[in-house]
């Protein structure tokens, strides 16, 4: 098949989404198709790959409590039409398809099979204030609908009702199972990693909070933060106010590098505090056979079990995110336990199961 994949969000910009369209980009030319990945692209000098089709120049909205880089240029429609009539997709796939103009200038004139994948939890603010109403006829449009998760196709069916294929996102299992630790990092000292975008809805501050009160009993233990931004005001008040030492702040890094500080990490902790639709540092922490302390948020528990391969706490809780990672701490083989149990079960997101089902219903969608 021709394949074309759509992603509403910035190509140049790391995250989830895009990520989640590259990986399945490779797994499915590994398969024999033609695929073509098509995004807004803000950074013009970005060395493309020869099947990358970039369109418009995104901008930055508030969604989510954090931020998205979609496109909103209202003048594309044409050059959206002359691209699809030049490729001529047997499968156009949209991510995320009401995220931005580009997405809906591409349903709306698509004469392929049109499947979407909803990523989200809690959306942008067209779902906030009741406008989705006005998507209705290029909802029609889709022949196939795709959530992440259960969470994922809870949300969007409150405001799109119809039957939902639910395929998870999926995680190269071999790139953090085969890392290889930074030498720096494996000095003796305990390590706890945080990865992500440093959003205020991430709870950085909270495992601050529980940094400051694991560090009197524990030295030598030492918090690794990975991920673009800053740290917002509660986080550096909270550093300033307790002098906290032993933090490094790496910023973002590649994506083999982070296969490595995973593999570097004695315990993955993200405190995050809701909006999360499926946890794919989750994932990642699993196949690098890292034990994990996480929230109780609905895209957690659907990827994890507490006590299987993590602990989950209460959000917005930095004292029982300090006891979890205490019991993890002062119990070792239970954190062995927790990290091989999760790579195990981990392999049920391997990124050539979750591309086999996505063709699997490719082909459905097509009949």
């Amino acid at each position: 098949m021709k394949i074309g994949l759509l992603s509403a969000y910035d190509h140049a910009a790391h995250g989830g989404v895009r990520d989640h369209v590259v990986s399945l980009s490779e797994q499915l030319r590994a398969r024999g198709h033609e695929v073509k990945t098509i995004a807004p692209c803000s950074n013009r000098n970005l060395e493309y790959d020869s099947d990358f089709i970039p369109m418009d120049r995104p901008i930055v909205i508030p969604t989510g409590g954090s931020f998205a880089r979609v496109s909103l240029s209202v003048w594309n429609r044409r050059r959206t039409k002359a691209m699809l009539d030049a490729q001529g997709f047997d499968v156009l796939h949209l991510h995320e398809p009401f995220a931005g103009f580009l997405s809906i200038a591409a349903l709306s004139q698509s004469t392929a099979v049109n499947v979407g994948t909803f990523h989200s939890l809690g959306g942008h603010r067209v779902y906030q204030m009741g406008l989705s109403r006005f998507g209705n006829r290029y909802f029609r449009k889709l022949d196939g609908r795709i959530a992440v998760s259960v969470p994922a196709r809870d949300f969007i069916g409150r405001h799109y009702p119809a039957d939902y294929k639910v395929i998870p996102n999926g995680v190269n299992v071999d790139t953090f199972a085969k890392a290889e630790p930074f030498e720096h990092l494996r000095d003796g000292k305990t390590n706890l990693l945080w990865v992500g975008r440093m959003d205020r809805r991430k709870g950085l501050r909270y495992l601050l909070a529980a940094y400051a009160r694991l560090k009197w009993d524990w030295p030598d233990l030492r918090l690794i933060v990975v991920g673009p931004g800053e740290p917002d005001t509660d986080s550096y008040r909270i550093m300033s106010e307790r002098n906290l030492t032993d933090i490094e702040f790496v910023g973002p890094v590649s994506g083999a590098d982070k296969a490595r500080y995973f593999k570097s990490a004695d315990i993955y902790c993200t405190p995050a505090t809701g909006q999360e639709s499926f946890g794919i540092v989750l994932l990642e922490a699993m196949a690098a056979s890292r034990p994990i302390v996480a929230t109780s948020i609905a895209g957690y528990s659907g990827v994890m079990k507490h006590e299987v391969e993590g602990l989950l706490v209460p959000p917005n809780d930095g004292e029982a995110l300090a006891d979890a990672i205490a019991r993890l701490l002062k119990d070792p083989d239970l954190g062995r336990k927790l990290g091989e149990t999760g790579r195990q079960n981990v392999e049920a997101f391997r990124w050539e199961a979750v591309a086999e089902r996505v063709l699997d219903y490719y082909i459905e969608c097509s009949q």
